[in-house]
């Protein structure tokens, strides 16, 4: 495939047409800062990184290898956000303020981190002033709608072919603390309590994190957000999973370069990639698994 426009908003990996059921995003490890943020942040652009699944992009090579179909991010997490609603916005951040009609609310959003992320604990709040609301609408037609549109595309072109599909929306999430008698978990699975996704696809996927000697939970503290709840539909054979990752697995010390650790990871979601397109009917032949 030739390689996209420099200012295209995500990256596809893989080959043009499903060549297996599965489909794995990474929406969260984007890098690139518009200047326009840049000028309206209120902290350094290094503060922001805080917000990036840092470098969560580079896991999805194996499962590429393997024939997933993988997308992407480019941009900063704090330019967007793509795993929230288009409407799941603070309205005291735009100007002018939209109607309460075109804004959804949720706990996301009064903590701070709805579409634009408004504050970040540790950080504080972000932006200089109020958004222009012509600004945001752009940045919903140009990023938001684009990747969305792609993923359901793929997707319904995978179900077409293959009788099932599966999103993996895959993140990183920093260190947890205690969790429970076993300790925080290595590995968060997350279907939105069942309703995203087959149960047995959720429990392979553990089965496979706790055979590599990972602690795994189920729905907590993550149960994934809006990719889920828009992809998936299990009835209708589109399955969507979130899979996040304890940044230590992967990353240094110093939790923002990538460490010894990454090819652990990568073959991991390699193995939950094949384990997924084997329990929807299609298996996959990997090099990652040689």
């Amino acid at each position: 495939m030739s390689a996209p426009p420099s200012d295209s908003p995500f990256l596809r990996l893989g080959p043009a047409h499903p060549a297996c059921p599965v489909v794995l995003a990474v929406p969260h490890a984007g890098r690139a800062y518009p200047d326009a943020l840049r000028a309206m942040a209120a902290v350094p652009v290094a503060r922001l990184e805080a917000l990036e699944d840092r470098h969560a992009d580079l896991l999805v090579a194996d499962a590429v290898v393997a024939g997933a179909t993988a997308f992407i991010a480019r941009r900063a997490r704090s330019w967007i956000d793509l795993n929230r609603d288009e409407r799941e916005m603070d309205p005291a951040m735009i100007d002018p303020t939209p109607r309460a009609q075109d804004v959804v609310g949720s706990a996301k959003v009064r903590g701070g981190l709805g579409l634009i992320p408004r504050r970040l604990n540790g950080v504080g709040h972000l932006w200089r002033g109020r958004f222009d609301a012509a600004d945001i609408a752009r940045r919903i037609e140009e990023d938001h709608r684009p990747w969305h549109s792609a993923l359901a595309a793929t997707l319904a072109e995978a179900r077409a072919r293959f009788g099932a599909a599966l999103l993996l929306d895959c993140h990183s999430m920093p260190p947890l603390t205690a969790h429970g008698l076993a300790g925080p978990p290595d590995v968060v699975i997350g279907d939105r309590f069942g309703r995203s996704a087959a149960p047995a696809l959720v429990e392979r996927l553990m089965a496979i994190a706790e055979g590599d000697g990972l602690r795994v939970a189920c729905n907590s503290p993550y149960a994934g957000g809006y990719a889920l709840d828009r992809h998936g539909a299990p009835a209708e054979g589109r399955h969507a999973i979130q899979v996040e990752i304890d940044r230590r697995l992967y990353l240094m010390p110093d939790l923002s370069t990538p460490g010894p650790g990454v090819g652990r990871m990568r073959a991991l979601l390699a193995r939950m990639a094949m384990a997924m397109a084997d329990e929807l009917g299609t298996p996959m032949t990997s090099l990652a698994a040689e």
